[in-house]
This record gives C-alpha cells, sequence and structure tokens, in this order.
C-alpha cells in the first residue's frame, strides 16, 4: 500500500510534471501571526514550494503565505484565481483549468483550512465532478482547536458561523441553539466581527441563562493565545478585552 509520504515524495520530482490524474491540495495556512513550519508539517511546506497554480481566498494573503514558506518561491511566476464570497459559482470551473492540463493545484484559505466554512469548497466540490483527486493536508482549524479545549461536547456539535446582525433574528437563533443544547446536548460554535467580540459576550450574558457555559478562544496558536471556559453569571462580572482579535465561540452547559 502507498502510503502518504509516498504518495507525496512521488510528486516532488518536478514543479512542471504533468499527470493524467492531477490533485487539488487543500493547504492549511497558520490563523495568526507565526511562522507556517509553527502549525504546519514540512511536508504542507514542500507541497506550497512545488506547486504552480493556486485558488485562494485572498490574493495578498496567499502570496505572502506562500514567501513565508520559502523566500525563494518566484511569486510572479504563480497562476492564482480567486474565490470568495462574492464570486459567481459559474466562475468555478475556469479556475481549474491547469488541472485540464495535468497540472497539480492547492487551495488556500485566508485563515485556517480551507473548505471549511469557506468559499473553496466550490473548488472542491468541482474537482470531485471531474475524477481529479483531492488531499487534504494537516493544519489548523479554529473549529476543531477550540472545541477540543473547550471541555464541551466533543460527540455532536454544530457550526453556524457568523450569527444574523438583526436582533430579532439574532435572539431567535441564541434561543434556538439554547434548545439543542439542551435537547441534544451539542456543542455550539459560532464567530464575530472581531469588533464586535465584546459587545457579543455581553449580549449572550444578557439573552440566555446564567448557567449557561461559554468558551471565548481567542488569538488560537498566536503569541496573544487565550481559551476561557466559564458561566454566562462569571463573563457579566469579568473584566475582558477581545476587540479586534480573531476570536471564536462555543456554548454548553
Amino acid at each position: 500500500m502507498i502510503n502518504f509520504v509516498d504518495n507525496m515524495n512521488n510528486r516532488k520530482a518536478s514543479a512542471t510534471t504533468v499527470s493524467a490524474t492531477p490533485t487539488l491540495y487543500l493547504l492549511p495556512v497558520p490563523l495568526s501571526d507565526v511562522a507556517p513550519e509553527v502549525v504546519m508539517p514540512a511536508a504542507n511546506i514542500e507541497v506550497a514550494r512545488r506547486i504552480r497554480h493556486f485558488i485562494v481566498e485572498n490574493l495578498r494573503s496567499a502570496r505572502r503565505f506562500l514567501k513565508r514558506c520559502d523566500r525563494s518561491i518566484d511569486i510572479d511566476s504563480l497562476t492564482f484565481s480567486e474565490l470568495n464570497e462574492h464570486t459567481d459559482p459559474a466562475d468555478v470551473a475556469a479556475m481549474l483549468a491547469p488541472m485540464e492540463r495535468g497540472h497539480d493545484m492547492a487551495v488556500i484559505s485566508e485563515a485556517g483550512c480551507p473548505a471549511v466554512a469557506d468559499p473553496g469548497a466550490l473548488a472542491v466540490a468541482e474537482a470531485h465532478r471531474r475524477g481529479y483527486t483531492v488531499i487534504p493536508l494537516i493544519g489548523p482549524s479554529s473549529i476543531l482547536l477550540s472545541l477540543m479545549a473547550s471541555g464541551f461536547n466533543g460527540q455532536t456539535w454544530a457550526f453556524a458561523g457568523y450569527l444574523p446582525h438583526e436582533s430579532d433574528r439574532r435572539a431567535r437563533t441564541l434561543r434556538e441553539m439554547q434548545r439543542r443544547i439542551e435537547r441534544e446536548r451539542q456543542t455550539q460554535i459560532f464567530i464575530e466581527t472581531p469588533y464586535r467580540n465584546n459587545k457579543l459576550i455581553a449580549e449572550l450574558c444578557r439573552l440566555l441563562p446564567g448557567s449557561m457555559l461559554l468558551c471565548v478562544a481567542s488569538d488560537i496558536t498566536g503569541p496573544a493565545q487565550s481559551i476561557v471556559t466559564k458561566p454566562l453569571s462569571a463573563w457579566a462580572k469579568a473584566t475582558y478585552n477581545y476587540d479586534k482579535t480573531p476570536t471564536i465561540f462555543l456554548l454548553y452547559s
């Protein structure tokens, strides 16, 4: 049986190698301002060095990430297609054109793992429709890392992404989360625009039972990492400042 390392080594021969069955790599990036080698295995960095064609969520951050992997990478010789929340799904198929010519490609999110709560999933779906090989690479996921560190139920959980902005819909969403926690023992995970983090915590304290547990996981893997779990009644009295810091929130009881 050919293992993952063998498969990776077989693909190192040349950056311009053309394959009968090209591969789409899902290449994670750091969540915070740390060197790639801190949160990624060497095999990932080798993929970053070798691939010449990329589908990225943000061109500027992707180019910066690749340079941090290896300063000798000639960024101007690479091709990039941007796939983000503004992309028309009808445009995704054309982004895989290099794979039609037999070239491997990689998907890069703006932070963390591509295709998880990320528009890169559209490129992955298209690769599967065409029968290409898809290989997810190991890397940091704020969802999984925060769940691991929360002390909450890791058997059944749901990620809701961003909460609705409208106050009525937001309150209804939180009440539904409360019901799922109470009835299904399901951990609820969500995020907020960083400048609204502090306001969100105060809102949770106001709308939900004080006995409910809230985990706030901030700057995960970064130099200011903070992961704190306590009841909402304690958060209501706490002093904190998560303003403008990437943060993920988890609820349980």
